[in-house]
C-alpha cells in the first residue's frame, strides 16, 4: 500500500540526458554550461510548454518530463531533437550538444512534485540505450501512436534492460522521415533530414580553402577565392552546388569528406589551401569522390597575384571535365563572364563581405565602407554595387539608419547601377524584390524574386528570399515549396530560413508546423524578434496562453521599448486583415500599445 499522500496514475514520461557531459565539461565548462542553458531556455523549454508537459525535475545534464497524452510526450520529444540538432549546425563536432530521449507510457507514483515508480525507471533506461540525438520509445508507446503520429520506428526487439525485471520491447524514432500521409493522400510536411542521399546529377561542395599564409587576415582572400569557385559552377544548370552558407560551416575544421558528402548529399567534393606572400600566391586544389574518398582530381599552381582571376578559371575548367559536365548553350558566357578584372576592388569586396556576414550596426557600417571603397576602384564593379546596395537595405531592415526612406532610395540607386551594368546578376534583381517588398510593390517584388531565381535556380538565397517576398504577398503555400527547396541546396541552412518557413506555415493555418520551426529559428538566433513574435501569433491561435504570455516576456526583455504602434508600421502585408489579425493576438498576449 502507498504510504499516506502519496497517489498513483498513468502518465507518459519522458526522460532526456546529455550525451557525453562529462567530457564536454572538462574541455570547456563555462562553454558548455551557457551553450546547455541555451538549449533548454530556447528548444527544451518550449517544446515541454508546447505540447502540455510539466517539467517534474532537471539534473546537471538532463530532465524527466511528465505528459497526460502520450502522442504530445513522442511530439515534444522529436522537436527537442530537431531543435537541438538546428542549433548545432555551425557548431563544432566536438563542442556539438547532443540528448539521448526514451519515451513510456506506464504508472506513476506522485509525491509533491516528484514522480517515482517503475514507469519512470523504464523511461530512463530506454533513454540510456537510445542513439545519441535519437529516441527510444516501449512497445506500450508505439501501440498507442503508430498510425496516428507521422513517424517511422524501427522495431529493436525486446530489450534486457537494467534493474527492470521482465524485457521491454523498443522502438527506435527514425528521425528525419515521416510515416502516413494524411487522409487526403499528400505527405505531411516534417522537416528536412539533417543528412541526404546524393542525387543522380553530379553534385559538389566547395569547402572554404586553408589560408596557408601567415597573415591571419588574409582569410578574406581565401574565402573569396572558394566563393568564385561556388558562384561560377552554381551556374551550370546540369551541375547540384551546395550554397556557401553551408559548406562555410566547415571553415577552421578537420573534416571528414566521406561525413561531408553524407551531410550535404553531394557526391563530389572541391578542397584546397592558399598561401598569399607579397606578389606571389601558391594554391592547391584536389577533387575528391566523398564516396570512397578517392582523388579525382588534384593540382598544384604557382602563379602571380595578378593571374587570380585566371586561376579561379582554370580550377573551376577542371572541376568541370572531370564531373563530365556540359554546359548547355548560352552557359558558357554566363560562367566565365567576371564582374572585374581589378584585383584591389575584388579584394575590397571579399573583405567587406567578411564584416557584412558578420550582422551588426557597426560591421554593417565597415562593409559599407569598404563596398564604397571597391566601386571607387572600379565603378564598372557590378557585383559591388549590388552589395553597396544591400548594406543600405539591411540599416532599413534592423532599424539602424537614422533616415529609412533616404537608405531605402540609396539602396535603390545602387542596385539601378548595377542593372545597367549587368542586367543578368541575379543578386540584383533579389535586392530589387526586397526593395519593392519593402515598399508595398508587391507586383515587382515577386517579379523581381522570380527573374533572380530564373538567372540562379540553384541559388540558395535567392529562392528563400522569393518564399519570404510570397508570404508578405499573400502566397505562403508556395513559399514553403521555395524554402524547401533552398534548404535542400543549403543543408546546413541559416536561421531565417526557418523563420521563412515558420512565417509560411502561420499564414497558411498550420499553427503546429509553425510552432515547430519558429522554436527551431529560435534556437538557432535567440535574438531574431520576427520568429518569436510569430511564434506568440501561433500560440494565441492554437489557445496557449501561457506560453504566448512568456514569449511577450521575452520580448520585452530583448528591447524594453518594443510598442506594438511601432511594430504595426513594419508590417507589409498585402492583406491588411492579416496585420490586424496578428497585432490582435500580440494584444492578448500582453504587448504592450
Amino acid at each position: 500500500m502507498a504510504p499516506e499522500g502519496v497517489k498513483r496514475r498513468l502518465a507518459a514520461i519522458l526522460a532526456a540526458d546529455m550525451v557525453g557531459y562529462s567530457r564536454l565539461m572538462e574541455a570547456d565548462e563555462a562553454g558548455t554550461l551557457a551553450a546547455l542553458k541555451g538549449i533548454r531556455k530556447y528548444a527544451i523549454d518550449p517544446a515541454i510548454a508546447g505540447h502540455d508537459g510539466r517539467l517534474v525535475k532537471t539534473t546537471g545534464d538532463g530532465v524527466l518530463v511528465e505528459f497526460a497524452s502520450v502522442a504530445d510526450a513522442v511530439r515534444c520529444a522529436v522537436e527537442i531533437q530537431q531543435s537541438v540538432t538546428n542549433s548545432n549546425a555551425a557548431v563544432a563536432d566536438e563542442r556539438r550538444i547532443a540528448f539521448r530521449i526514451g519515451v513510456n507510457l506506464g504508472e506513476i507514483i506522485i509525491d509533491g512534485d516528484d514522480i517515482y515508480g517503475n514507469g519512470v525507471n523504464i523511461a530512463t533506461r530506454l533513454e540510456s540505450i537510445a542513439e545519441p540525438g535519437g529516441i527510444c520509445v516501449s512497445g506500450t508507446v508505439y501501440e498507442q501512436v503508430s498510425g496516428i503520429l507521422d513517424l517511422v520506428f524501427d522495431d529493436l526487439g525486446d530489450q534486457s534492460l537494467k534493474n527492470i525485471k521482465r524485457p521491454i520491447r523498443g522502438y527506435a524514432v527514425r528521425m528525419g522521415e515521416s510515416g502516413p500521409a494524411d487522409d487526403d493522400g499528400s505527405a505531411r510536411h516534417t522537416p528536412p533530414p539533417a543528412a541526404h542521399a546524393a542525387p543522380d546529377a553530379p553534385s559538389i561542395a566547395v569547402l572554404p580553402f586553408d589560408n596557408m599564409s601567415a597573415d591571419r587576415e588574409q582569410e578574406y582572400f581565401c574565402d573569396g577565392m572558394a566563393e568564385d569557385i561556388i558562384t561560377a559552377l552554381s551556374k551550370i544548370s546540369g551541375l547540384l552546388v551546395i550554397a556557401r552558407n553551408s559548406t562555410f560551416t566547415y571553415k577552421g575544421k578537420a573534416v571528414d569528406v566521406k561525413q561531408v558528402g553524407r551531410d550535404l548529399g553531394v557526391r563530389y567534393v572541391l578542397e584546397g589551401s592558399v598561401r598569399k606572400s607579397g606578389d606571389k600566391v601558391r594554391i592547391t586544389a584536389q577533387l575528391i569522390d566523398a564516396g570512397d574518398g578517392t582523388h579525382v582530381w588534384a593540382a598544384r599552381f604557382d602563379r602571380d597575384l595578378t593571374d587570380i582571376f585566371a586561376l579561379q578559371d582554370e580550377i573551376t575548367r577542371n572541376v568541370v571535365s572531370a564531373l563530365h559536365v556540359r554546359l548547355v548553350e548560352g552557359e558558357q558566357a554566363r560562367v566565365w563572364q567576371r564582374a572585374t578584372e581589378n584585383l584591389a576592388a575584388w579584394e575590397c569586396l571579399m573583405h567587406g563581405l567578411t564584416h557584412f556576414r558578420r550582422f551588426g550596426k557597426g560591421e554593417n557600417a565597415r562593409a559599407r565602407g569598404l563596398f564604397e571603397k571597391s566601386v571607387e576602384l572600379d565603378p564598372g564593379y557590378s557585383t559591388a554595387w549590388v552589395w553597396l546596395g544591400w548594406s543600405h537595405w539591411t540599416d532599413v531592415r534592423n532599424r539602424w539608419s537614422e533616415n529609412a526612406s533616404a537608405s531605402l532610395a540609396r539602396a535603390e540607386e545602387h542596385a539601378q547601377k548595377a542593372v545597367t551594368l549587368d542586367e543578368n546578376l541575379s543578386e540584383v534583381h533579389a535586392l530589387l524584390g526586397a526593395i519593392h517588398l519593402m515598399k508595398g510593390n508587391y507586383d515587382d517584388a515577386i517579379a523581381e524574386g522570380e527573374k533572380a531565381v530564373a538567372l540562379d535556380p540553384d541559388g540558395a538565397d535567392v529562392n528563400a528570399l522569393l518564399a519570404m517576398t510570397l508570404n508578405w504577398s499573400g502566397r505562403p503555400e508556395a513559399a514553403v515549396a521555395l524554402v524547401e527547396k533552398a534548404m535542400r541546396l543549403s543543408p546546413m541552412y541559416p536561421a531565417w530560413y526557418l523563420a521563412v518557413l515558420a512565417h509560411a506555415c502561420r499564414l497558411g493555418g498550420d499553427f503546429e508546423k509553425a510552432v515547430t520551426y519558429a522554436r527551431q529559428s529560435i534556437a538557432r538566433n535567440p535574438e531574431n524578434m520576427g520568429p518569436r513574435i510569430g511564434l506568440i501569433v501561433s500560440c494565441i491561435e492554437l489557445g496557449r496562453e501561457d506560453e504566448a504570455r512568456a514569449q511577450a516576456q521575452e520580448v520585452m526583455n530583448l528591447n524594453r521599448a518594443f510598442s506594438l504602434s511601432k511594430y504595426a508600421g513594419s508590417l507589409t502585408y498585402r492583406d491588411a486583415a492579416v496585420s490586424e489579425r496578428g497585432l490582435a493576438a500580440l494584444r492578448s498576449a500582453g504587448l504592450p500599445e
